[in-house]
């Protein structure tokens, strides 16, 4: 995998010294776009051939006045809209006239209505401890402390996993610039990062410096007019064999941004290829 990653960014070297000197097509004729073209996808529902006219009935017109509202069988719902409007004009009373009488008529109107949620919150929570999948403390991310870690741990795994897995086709490509503090500090983090989950680095010196932990530098060949790189330290994702690069940030990053970001950003490919009804690998 090595080496076809290092055979592509021969040709890429080439085919962008040949656009340099005129002799060949753009340095952005060497990337793909992210997806392929391909022909649209119709579902069945969508037809080429014209509806055939048909008359329009027209419907006679209704007024506010003229609907009727169905009625409520249930005498619960309307007397909690009456708690309401009771709650309301109780309290609109005691604000404007705040005496004595009105401001103890509206608190044990809302003692009361506590203690109707209060009892409701209860009862609804001994349903959840006794339905699993009523209870919200099931399900995504969980809020127990010991759970929050067998949870964090199993994410870990399942993120690790992906990554290595991506690392088989995968490159990153760092740019930076010889005189940039940013990009000194960027550059261990980057190898610690390739070194756990084993990405090829391909590391591109913008202005010819260099940065001591990253002594297989390369000089620009062009590439950062292709990709528009305007700042760094900036990281992109390569795909090889599709010719995909993507940015995935600028400015420094830690690992775990550069952990959410890539798999935000292959999640994002691997839907809109599913979407287009395309093959993307894993």
């Amino acid at each position: 995998m090595k080496l076809s990653i290092l055979t592509w960014l021969l040709c890429l070297h080439a085919g962008v010294a040949l656009a340099q000197t005129g002799e060949g097509p753009a340095p952005q004729a060497a990337f793909h776009s992210i997806l392929p073209e391909t022909p649209s996808r119709r579902g069945w529902h969508f037809y080429d051939d014209p509806l055939a006219e048909l008359p329009l009935k027209s419907l006679p017109k209704v007024s506010p006045q003229n609907v009727v509202a169905a009625p409520s069988n249930r005498p619960e719902l309307e007397r909690f809209r009456q708690l309401q409007r009771e709650v309301e004009e109780v309290r609109a009373i005691a604000i404007i006239r705040p005496t004595e009488e009105n401001v103890r008529r509206y608190m044990e109107l809302e003692s009361r209505v506590v203690r109707n949620a209060s009892q409701f919150a209860d009862l609804a929570q001994r349903i959840a401890w006794a339905n699993p999948d009523l209870d919200p403390s099931t399900q995504g991310r969980p809020v127990n402390a010991s759970a929050l870690e067998a949870y964090e741990e199993s994410q870990a795994r399942t993120r690790g996993s992906t990554l290595a897995a991506l690392a088989n086709d995968h490159a990153l490509i760092f740019f930076f610039r010889g005189d940039c503090g940013y990009c000194h500090k960027m550059a261990p983090l980057l190898n610690s990062f390739r070194q756990r989950y084993g990405f090829p680095l391909i590391a591109v010196s913008v202005d010819g410096g260099s940065i001591p932990s990253l002594p297989m530098a390369r000089a620009d060949n062009g590439i950062v007019r292709a990709l528009k790189v305007a700042q760094v330290p900036a990281v992109f994702l390569a795909q090889p064999f599709t010719g995909r690069i993507l940015p995935v940030g600028f400015g420094v990053l830690s690992e775990s941004q550069l952990v959410e970001r890539i798999m935000t950003l292959t999640d994002r490919q691997r839907s809109l290829a599913s979407q287009a009804g395309l093959f993307w690998p894993n």
